[in-house]
């Protein structure tokens, strides 16, 4: 998702939660997210300056069936399809909206994943439209999407029947022997999710959607994130010693990543 949010089949529209605790939660997130000089995230974390947003909501009896994953938004060409054709390959219904056309699904891994149809340019450009084209100008905005399972390529499967991504391979290797993972591709031939074999790199992640979110001091919001009550699962450096991504926990046990901004 290194380009500007345009509405396609396969992008992501957004990411949300349920959770317990919803103010302390709020909390958590807001000191997380609101470090550097420039903080990219806005108190409310709901609004920010670019696409794809989040939602912090809290668990009401409606949604306490809901696993406590972030669950990305992602639009497809017929919800009813697309519920259907996860039905026939191993997948799960957990809501279904037919009037206003979304549906929550679980994968054959247990990761849960909304889809709802294509938007409109119209309903997603900001007042401000001209910043919203700049993809420099995109802080405040999930950064990538991936997830890790036992079985990628069964997993990718599923999801290009599901969502209707195309694939491009990603050569990896691990103790010296080569596979791929896969980049999922929109309809627009742009990259919108990642599906990882759970090895080499990826090696202990759990099999759900990891949304990553961009802040402006990692080690600052690591050292937050602990202080907050979360953990730091895994953490990635590069050769300069530096922070490039790290998966934490946080305080009710929901998982994803933060990368730099």
């Amino acid at each position: 998702m290194s380009n500007a949010f345009v509405p396609r089949v396969g992008g992501i529209l957004s990411a949300d939660i349920a959770v317990p605790e919803h103010e302390r939660e709020m909390r958590f997130y807001s000191h997380v997210l609101s470090t550097g000089e420039n903080p990219l995230w806005r108190e409310d974390l709901m609004n920010n300056l670019g696409m794809p947003v989040i939602g912090l909501g809290a668990r009401s009896a409606e949604y306490a069936h809901l696993p406590l994953q972030w669950m990305p938004h992602i639009q497809v060409a017929d919800v009813a399809a697309s519920v259907e054709h996860a039905l026939d390959v191993g997948g799960k219904e957990l809501m279904l909206d037919e009037k206003n056309q979304w549906a929550v699904l679980l994968d054959p891994n247990g990761a849960a994943f909304g889809i709802m149809p294509v938007v409109s340019v119209e309903d997603v450009t900001p007042p401000d439209s001209a910043a919203s084209r700049d993809a420099a100008a995109r802080v405040g905005c999930i950064s990538w999407l991936d997830l890790t399972v036992a079985d990628a390529s069964a997993t990718r499967d599923f999801y290009q029947q599901v969502v209707g991504w195309s694939v491009q391979d990603v050569e990896m290797e691990n103790a010296g022997e080569r596979y791929a993972d896969y980049n999922m591709l929109g309809a627009d031939g742009s990259p919108a999710a990642g599906v990882c074999h759970a090895r080499g790199v990826n090696l202990g992640l759990p099999p759900v959607w990891l949304i990553y979110l961009p802040v402006g001091d990692l080690a600052e919001s690591l050292r937050r994130v602990r202080e907050g009550g979360g953990k730091v699962i895994k953490e990635t450096r590069g050769t300069d010693g530096k922070y490039e991504c790290a998966v934490v926990q946080d305080p009710v046990g929901a998982w994803l990543a933060l990368a730099p901004g």
